[in-house]
């Protein structure tokens, strides 16, 4: 007689489709429909009526997989699973991308550009590392006030959250996926960035970029420190850390002190290879990079 797979199993089998396009696809269409407008001195709020059906969609995912948690997590716990080296290798690439790679990634970027004077290198590594620290702090909290026991604590135990607890010790602080947010919020800060210079090149960076933050989501499935619905959380807060920061700096307050202060540093290195620090209060227009050739 052939026997009945779990429901909850057959509904992650079901939401995988979903949970491919929300962490993928949605953010980038999220990305273009964001544009910055045509005349760059109209200003525009922070948040728009997107916001609520963007988050209405990754609530309704993290609801709907919360189901699928304990055995989602027993599953990438397989013994062969676990024993493949090339996967094991590979989670722990796409792992260290996210952390610390993302900080080292937007730090390299940021001095680079400050010091060739490439003032698109310099923005999208300020602003990449922006997304970086707001979507931490906000993860910081969440995991500290919310507590949630990590998949090794008790697989079986997926709803076991004590408020406060994450404060006192990692054990409790699985929700949401650090690694995840900082993925995602490095590819939603790029993407949407990268989108004003090279409009048609979106389609191409925005999945790659989201594709790769999807992986450091599952890695962290697959290191058994993370819940499938910590992951699909943690992927919202990045994502709207990182597309939220660029619109900040371009859209609803272009002339920020942040920009006009870390944007005016400049490191400029001579044949000798010797650079004499300079800083210079700029208005925020005279930072704008020049259009990109289309």
């Amino acid at each position: 007689m052939r026997r009945r797979m779990p429901r909850q199993i057959c509904a992650s089998r079901a939401l995988s489709p979903l949970v491919a396009f929300m962490l993928v696809a949605a953010p980038v269409v999220e990305a273009r429909a964001l544009q910055l407008p045509d005349d760059p001195a109209r200003t525009k709020p922070l948040f728009t009526s997107f916001d609520l059906v963007a988050l209405a969609s990754f609530a309704a995912l993290a609801v709907a997989i919360t189901p699928a948690d304990q055995q989602l997590a027993v599953r990438t716990q397989d013994s062969l699973l676990q024993k493949r080296t090339w996967i094991r290798r590979s989670a722990a690439v796409v792992r260290e991308v996210a952390t610390p790679g993302s900080l080292i990634i937007g730090s390299t970027l940021y001095f680079v550009g400050r010091t060739g004077g490439n003032e698109r290198m310099a923005e999208l590594g300020l602003h990449g590392l922006e997304a970086l620290a707001v979507g931490g702090g906000v993860t910081y909290l969440l995991k500290g006030v919310i507590g949630r026991a990590r998949p090794y604590m008790d697989v079986n135990d997926p709803r076991n959250m004590k408020l406060g607890r994450g404060f006192a010790s990692q054990d409790y602080r699985s929700f949401p996926s650090g690694h995840t947010v900082m993925a995602f919020a490095a590819a939603a800060a790029v993407t949407r960035t990268t989108d004003e210079w090279w409009p048609n090149a979106t389609w191409y960076i925005g999945p790659a970029l989201f594709g790769g933050a999807t992986l450091a989501g599952i890695s962290r499935m697959y290191d058994n420190k993370h819940w499938a619905s910590d992951v699909v959380v943690g992927a919202a807060i990045g994502t709207f850390a990182g597309l939220k920061v660029v619109r900040y700096h371009n859209e609803t307050k272009p002339d920020n002190w942040i920009d006009r202060t870390f944007l005016s540093i400049s490191l400029p290195v001579d044949e000798r290879g010797v650079g004499a620090l300079s800083f210079s209060l700029m208005p925020a227009a005279a930072l704008a990079p020049l259009p990109a050739p289309r």
